[in-house]
């Protein structure tokens, strides 16, 4: 298993304390700015806590054909004929 497998795992399985962890970083960031940079602080707090979530929601799990932090191909919807791929040419020199 792979280090960012482990991380991922990690989360989703404490995502309420990753959550806490947030919070806490971002009040810290607050407190030091004095504020001044309350909302971008709340744009990047909901951010992180989005992507943990959206991890959490995941398996984990990575398909024999996919390596791990790899974006899996579009699937075609159900029921769809496979397109044919164009040819390709041969590189002209």
């Amino acid at each position: 298993m792979a280090f960012l497998d482990k991380v991922k795992n990690l989360l989703a399985k404490n995502a309420d304390k990753v959550d806490t962890a947030i919070d806490k970083a971002g009040d810290i960031v607050d407190k030091k700015t004095q504020g001044k940079y309350a909302q971008q602080v709340d744009k990047v707090q909901n951010a992180a806590k989005k992507a943990v979530h959206d991890n959490s929601s995941q398996t984990g799990e990575v398909p024999p054909t996919q390596q791990s932090g790899q974006v899996p191909p579009p699937q075609p919807p159900p029921g769809t004929p496979p397109q044919p791929q164009p040819p390709t040419a041969p590189p002209t020199s």
